[in-house]
């Protein structure tokens, strides 16, 4: 029968009769056959089998194999014996290798048909054996492509306990020798179908043997952090990751970023290379596992990694959105390798030119998939162009492209920056001074105390917050004149964009304090402010009179599609901007945006004549009002009383100064109701008689005559600022006194302004142009010289404000303490609710508790700013402060104007250019010098990581305390303060800057 059969594969007849023969051969096993006649078949079978010329007479090899073994199985068994496949799997077969893929299927066919017999524990045992010395020759694909099968059929063949380990690690290491040459579509199948056969055999492994799981992923790691240049891994490693159960990210990666044997070259070796299996086609889970590590490193500060692997890879994997496959896990670590990348533009930058292309090949497309996709991606690169503005010419052409898909809002775009930087990630694989305390999670940056400079912090985070002037600081163009400005708005672009938890504004602090302020002490934030305004104020004034002929460049920089319409314009080196839209106006920036107008009007008794004096303001000082029963006798009586700073002011009574009574309790001691804001407002405006020693010298009546004086709000500013006089001096005990009366603060504040009907002929008398002039003490007589007789028709038109930041002080006295603030994160949002309201005519400032029910936003609406230290709030708390903590009291506030439909100051805001959209982009200085500092930022991160992981466990390390920053020497708040040095106290309508 084998003769027959060697002749019927070497004839010359056609396939049909060939195939009825062999069919003969098969059914003729059935009979009866000699021994010797069946180790000659099973021979000639085998030569067949593994040397055939072609797939046919393979198969008949196999077929007839099969039929003689399966009857005459005890000839079989002798024939196949141990020594038999243990010299296949050595030697081979005559010419053929023993690494030749048909040994391997002839050896699986062998076991197959001797399942059933005893003789197959021993062919187990060997090809066990054998089974762990061919993977550590590393066979191609398709060999180890075939073992696993065998294996799999066999699992009795897989090694076992230490074996077993070492078989794993060995065939994840031969899957890193695989490499696919193939060109055609049908033979990279087949690649990724053999790839996938071995790595599933590996599954079925790791979920049989759990213990032989990380010594391989171990060996992955080795393999893809090698740093020989002659060894490229395979990115068929990728076929593994599926396979990894997702459980042990956080196991794996702690791992991996934690030791400190990992050197940072084989660390950016493994990340680049992981980052290439996302081009694997059927590769699960590799962006997640990808994403995982990264995030890893940023919470162990491995900073210089991240910046490596991001410029190597960050085109690569933008490459693979192109490929639908593949498409989605690429965006996903696309979007966190730029989203995360916030110190520098650079990462964004490189993709740029590939964007308009992607985004058109998209839209093309037509697909479901496909729009769904270019959503997600339009809305990564609105995130980009957000952080980093100020590059109309790289962004014109993307806005033109996606100018029809939905834009994300601005509050989501920052939700996304903050919650995807480097500093923000959680470092949850370090303990005691190693866990870095990264940025907020609400995404603002704090102030550093230098010593007794909470009120320097609480003042700029409350200017910072007033969104209108922080745009417009942001988008001056200053030359080395303005020494003050340019050193604010480097510091709120570091507010804005820096990395940092807490910037340290000692720049700023230098040419900022007043000359009067001993450094270290505590001072009156009140007073700075005013001191603050008053120098931006003269330092721009200053600037336009050296350059009365400079042009002055819009500072709106931002149009409605993003371009920086100032790029073309830039001025001349030497030149400055001012935010004003129209030429004429010559008001400075403080003006436009903090100042308002006041008249003060006195009218005789005696002859009713009237005469007013307008001055500018930059905020209303708050007198508390005297008890309820008091007020009956309030416009009959002369109130005299010293009004002092937190630290420290003009001592001398201040005639016709409305306020309390010169004893102040330090603590309420009746049942009453507590104050509102509207009730002092309404307090400070109210009228009030002038007589006895406190008489009025009537110029018509040459003589002083009983009088009446007023107070009017003229124009209201941009921004309100109050200040509730807290501080008050006790003529009994010669000390001041805090008042620690609660006052209700309500989100919505109504200011009667007054209008004139008919415009008056000759302006108003102009200003002083230093506080000092403005504030100093004067008698009756004098001020009745400058007060001109007028009479106005005017209306009252109440102007609606909301609330923006409030900040508060906490202590029992004026000579120590700390200084905190609230500010609202969405000021628009809260101030929704007063465009619809009805604001008539002569309507009530007051809103009263009743009134403060909405408009106070979510709390995430609210930010507390304590120092170094940025938490989210709420308007509740911001209301019950005082009365949770009897201490803690509203000092500053600042409001918002609410610009209501129909009203004529909408005009006026949006000609006097004192409201802008959006944030404007940074300039190149300020760009720069960000960068700068947050490249040098991750270094000092990584730095100090790095030292603190070697030091010893017993290292301490100290640490300010959050809450308050401030010491409290004794006398550290002397009497220098109030008017700063001959400025006065707080009076009524004192502080006028300009």
């Amino acid at each position: 029968m084998d003769k027959i059969l060697e002749g019927l594969i070497s004839s010359a007849h056609t396939l049909p009769v060939k195939k009825a023969i062999v069919k003969k051969v098969v059914e003729a096993a059935e009979k009866d056959v000699a021994v010797e006649e069946c180790q000659a078949l099973f021979t000639v079978t085998t030569r067949l089998v593994l040397l055939g010329e072609d797939a046919f007479q393979k198969q008949v090899g196999f077929q007839v194999l099969e039929a003689y073994a399966r009857y005459h199985r005890s000839e079989f068994e002798v024939f196949f014996s141990k020594d038999f496949v243990l010299g296949l799997l050595q030697q081979g077969y005559e010419q053929l290798d023993h690494k030749d893929p048909a040994v391997v299927d002839y050896i699986h066919c062998g076991l197959r048909l001797l399942i059933s017999c005893p003789a197959v524990l021993e062919l187990f045992a060997v090809v066990q054996v054998e089974m762990l010395r061919m993977v550590c020759e590393r066979p191609g694909p398709a060999v180890c492509a075939r073992l696993a099968t065998l294996l799999s059929d066999f699992v009795q063949c897989v090694p076992r306990d230490k074996g077993g380990i070492l078989f794993c690690q060995q065939l994840v290491r031969t899957i890193g020798y695989f490499h696919c040459l193939a060109s055609q579509e049908q033979e990279l199948g087949e690649y990724v179908a053999q790839v996938t056969k071995v790595s599933t055999l590996l599954q079925n492994i790791w979920k049989a043997e759990p213990a032989t799981l990380l010594p391989s992923l171990q060996e992955v790691f080795a393999i893809i952090a090698s740093t020989d240049p002659s060894f490229e891994p395979s990115i068929a490693l990728a076929s593994l990751v599926q396979y990894i159960p997702v459980q042990m990210i956080t196991v794996l990666i702690k791992s991996l970023t934690t030791d400190q044997n990992v050197k940072d070259a084989n660390m950016t070796k493994a990340l680049c290379r992981m980052i290439d299996w996302l081009s694997w086609p059927l590769a699960q889970h590799v962006d997640t596992w990808v994403i995982a590590l990264l995030k890893g490193l940023a919470a162990v500060q491995k900073f210089t990694i991240l910046i490596d692997v991001t410029q190597l890879k960050i085109e690569l994997v933008f490459n693979r959105l192109w490929y639908p496959i593949v498409r989605q896990g690429a965006l996903a670590v696309l979007s966190h390798m730029l989203l995360s990348f916030q110190h520098s533009p650079e990462a964004f930058h490189l993709v740029i030119p590939q964007v308009v292309h992607l985004v058109q090949s998209l839209q093309a497309d037509g697909l479901p998939t496909s729009k769904a996709f270019l959503l997600q991606f339009t809305e990564l690169v609105h995130c980009m162009m957000y952080q980093y503005s100020g590059f109309p010419d790289l962004y014109d052409h993307i806005l033109e492209a996606i100018k029809d898909l939905p834009k994300p809002s601005e509050e989501k775009i920052k939700l996304v920056l903050n919650q995807s930087a480097w500093t923000s990630q959680s470092n949850s694989f370090a303990s005691g001074p190693l866990r870095q305390a990264g940025k907020s999670e609400t995404g603002k940056t704090g102030l550093v105390n230098l010593g007794n400079t909470c009120y320097m912090n609480s003042i700029l985070q409350t200017l910072f917050m007033a969104t209108d002037f922080r745009r417009h600081v942001l988008s001056l163009r200053l030359n080395g004149t303005s020494t003050l400005m340019k050193k604010l708005q480097m510091l709120f672009a570091f507010l804005a964009h820096t990395q940092r938890a807490a910037y340290a504004p000692r720049n700023f602090l230098e040419v900022s304090r007043p000359p009067w302020f001993n450094a270290g002490s505590q001072q009156d934030c009140s007073e700075y402010l005013r001191f603050l305004l008053d120098r931006l104020h003269e330092e721009e004034k200053t600037v336009q009179v050296l350059e009365p002929t400079k042009a002055n460049v819009p500072t709106d920089a931002v149009d409605s599609s993003g371009k920086d319409a100032a790029a073309p314009t830039t001025p001349e080196e030497g030149e400055v901007s001012s935010p004003r839209v129209d030429d004429d106006d010559t008001r400075t920036l403080i003006e436009r945006t903090f100042g308002g107008k006041l008249v003060t009007g006195i009218r005789c008794t005696h002859c009713d004549c009237v005469s007013e004096k307008e001055e500018p303001f930059t905020d209303l000082s708050l007198a508390f009002c005297p008890s309820r029963d008091a007020d009956k006798s309030k416009s009959d009586e002369s109130k005299v009383v010293c009004q002092g700073s937190v630290n420290g002011g003009s001592e001398t009574p201040v005639p016709g100064t409305k306020d309390q009574a010169s004893h102040v309790p330090a603590v309420p001691e009746n049942n009453e109701p507590p104050f509102s804001v509207p009730d002092l407002v309404d307090y400070f405006l109210a009228p009030e008689i002038l007589d006895q020693d406190n008489a009025y010298f009537c110029g018509k009546c040459g003589c002083l005559r009983r009088a009446e004086r007023t107070l009017k709000v003229m124009s209201a500013p941009e921004y309100l600022i109050l200040t509730l006089l807290r501080f008050a001096y006790d003529a009994k005990c010669h000390v001041r006194r805090k008042i620690l009366d609660n006052v209700t603060i309500p989100p919505r504040l109504r200011l009667p302004v007054h209008r004139p009907l008919v415009p008056s002929p000759s302006p108003p008398l102009p200003a002083p142009s230093t506080p000092s002039a403005v504030d100093s003490p004067e008698s009756s007589e004098n001020l009745a010289k400058k007060l001109k007789p007028s009479r106005r028709d005017e209306e009252v038109q109440p102007v609606c404000y909301v609330l923006s930041s409030v900040v508060m002080h906490s202590g029992v006295s004026s000579e120590s303490g700390h200084y905190y603030s609230y500010g609202c994160n969405s000021t628009a949002e809260v101030a929704a609710s007063c465009q619809n309201e009805d604001l008539s005519q002569g309507e009530q400032v007051r809103e009263g508790p009743s009134g403060q029910g909405g408009g106070s936003g979510p709390p995430s609406d609210w930010l507390l700013f304590n120092d170094s230290r940025v938490t989210f709030a709420s308007f509740q708390s911001v209301q019950n402060i005082t009365s949770r903590f009897p201490k803690d009291t509203a000092y500053v506030l600042m409001y918002r104007k609410q610009e209501v439909a129909g009203q004529d100051s909408i005009k006026g805001a949006a000609a006097s250019g004192t409201r802008q959209s959006a944030e404007p982009p940074l300039q190149k200085e300020l760009l720069d010098a960000i960068i700068k500092d947050n490249k040098l930022y991750l270094q000092e991160q990584e730095l100090n990581a790095r030292t603190q992981a070697l030091q010893a466990p017993s290292s301490s390390c100290s640490f300010r305390p959050n809450g308050s920053d401030d010491n409290n020497p004794p006398g550290s708040c002397g009497p220098s303060g109030g008017g700063g040095g001959g400025g006065g106290g707080f009076n009524t309508i004192s502080r006028l800057v300009f």
